[in-house]
Order: C-alpha cells, then sequence, then structure tokens
C-alpha cells in the first residue's frame, strides 16, 4: 500500500485551518458483526431517545464552518447539507442511524458523536495519487448507488478525485460508487474534515475514536494528518503516525 494524499494549494489558500485525518486498515473483516461498535451505536440512539444527545446547532463552529465553506464554492447548505450534519438531522429526527456494514457504521457513528464529517475509499479502488482540489470542467461523477448517472461537478467546488474522476461531491456531502467501501472490502482508508481551528479538537477526538472502533475488525496501518503545513501525506503502511 502507498497512496499519497495532497491538498491543493488553492484549497489550502481558501481554507487555511483545515485539518484533515487519513486512517488506513488492512485486514478489514467488514462482513462480520463488529459487538463493540454495534453497542456504541445502540448507546448514541439511546442518548438521543432520552435527550442525552442533541444534533448541534447551525452556530456551532463545527456546522457553521462548513455552511460557510459549502457557500465560499457555490453550494448552498441548507439544500445539500455536509455529510455530519445530515445525519445528525437523520438522528434527531428518526431516532437511529442506518445499518449498512460495521466499518461504514463506525465512521457514521463517530461523525455524529463528535460533529464532524466522516468517509471512507476502498483502497483497491484507488490510484497511486489522490488529490483535494477545486473542480474542474473535465471532471466528473458518479453517485454512490447511481452508477448509470453521470455528473459534472461545478468548478471551484471543492473536491477529492483521482484524475479527473471526482470521488466526493461538495467536499464530503456524497461519495462516488466506484469507491465505496463494502463488505468485500479489505483495506480502506477511513477520511475525517475540519475546516475550522475551533473543530481541531472534535476532529481530532473523532478520528482517535474512530481508529478505537475500526481496531475490532481491522489492523490500522498508517494514520496522518493534513493541513497547511503538511499538504502531502502517504499511506506507506509503515506504521501509524499521527499528531
Amino acid at each position: 500500500m502507498n497512496r499519497e494524499f495532497t491538498v491543493s494549494d488553492g484549497v489550502t489558500e481558501a481554507f487555511p485551518h483545515l485539518r484533515i485525518h487519513l486512517i488506513a486498515v488492512e485486514g478489514l473483516r467488514n462482513g462480520e458483526p463488529w459487538p463493540k461498535a454495534a453497542a456504541a451505536l445502540d448507546e448514541l440512539e439511546s442518548d438521543a431517545a432520552a435527550g442525552e444527545w442533541t444534533a448541534l446547532a447551525d452556530d456551532d463552529p463545527r456546522i457553521a464552518s462548513w455552511h460557510a465553506a459549502y457557500r465560499s464554492f457555490g453550494t448552498n447548505p441548507k439544500r445539500t447539507r455536509p455529510s455530519a450534519e445530515a445525519l445528525q438531522r437523520r438522528l434527531a429526527k428518526s431516532g437511529r442511524l442506518p445499518r449498512i456494514s460495521p466499518a461504514v457504521d463506525a465512521y457514521n457513528l463517530a461523525s455524529v458523536r463528535f460533529g464532524v464529517p466522516a468517509g471512507a475509499f476502498d483502497l483497491s479502488a484507488l490510484g497511486e495519487r489522490v488529490d483535494i482540489r477545486h473542480a474542474a470542467e473535465s471532471d466528473g461523477f458518479t453517485p454512490l448507488g447511481e452508477p448509470e448517472v453521470r455528473e459534472a461537478p461545478a468548478a471551484g467546488e471543492v473536491v477529492y478525485a483521482q484524475g479527473d474522476e471526482v470521488l466526493t461531491r461538495h467536499w464530503n456531502h456524497r461519495d462516488a460508487d466506484a469507491t465505496k467501501v463494502t463488505p468485500a472490502t479489505v483495506s480502506a482508508v477511513f477520511v475525517l474534515d475540519s475546516v475550522a481551528e475551533e473543530a481541531h479538537a472534535a476532529v481530532d477526538a473523532a478520528a482517535d475514536g474512530l481508529a478505537q472502533l475500526l481496531s475490532e475488525g481491522s489492523t490500522v496501518t498508517a494514520h496522518r494528518v493534513i493541513d497547511a503545513a503538511s499538504r502531502s501525506v502517504r499511506l506507506d503502511g509503515e506504521g501509524v503516525s499521527g499528531r
């Protein structure tokens, strides 16, 4: 495993306080139960039912910073919500989060608990380099669960991409179909995003919590952090490297 993740100059200039955690795993057992992670998800839902957990308000820095980021590249965050906010609203409304697979459930749990966007890519579907950059006119995107659909992200929208293939829309609103984590996935990289300094503690805590959840059903092989000072990192499988 040797993948490079790089954030462009334009993105770091626009978002100088960005902080992105990348957690790589091997030996993922995503088709088997993860009892500890499942219990933690049940606990979150119980807390929501008891009023001990509530969705973050719009003026919380973890939400407000993403609203400002989305608006800056032309996305209306009230119509196209950041993933963490969308999941929090879903839990607040229905009392439950979706059960998809243990690994996906784990990053959804971390996202909702700490109020930061989280996602994952199947490493076998990635090339050697992934860029976090503004979208270009030549880019294309196939949404998760809609393999027959082809979208053209708006120029200037922040995306994860390899070449001209976009892996996420609106930074973290929706993932691509080709790189999704499934029960058959055996190696993956989990991503947690923040764009505000006030959210750094939350994204750090979310990454630590997610790494613990992942250790139940996989081996964590690398933990890297991207920020304005370290714009490029490699997931080289040489151990865990964090803050």
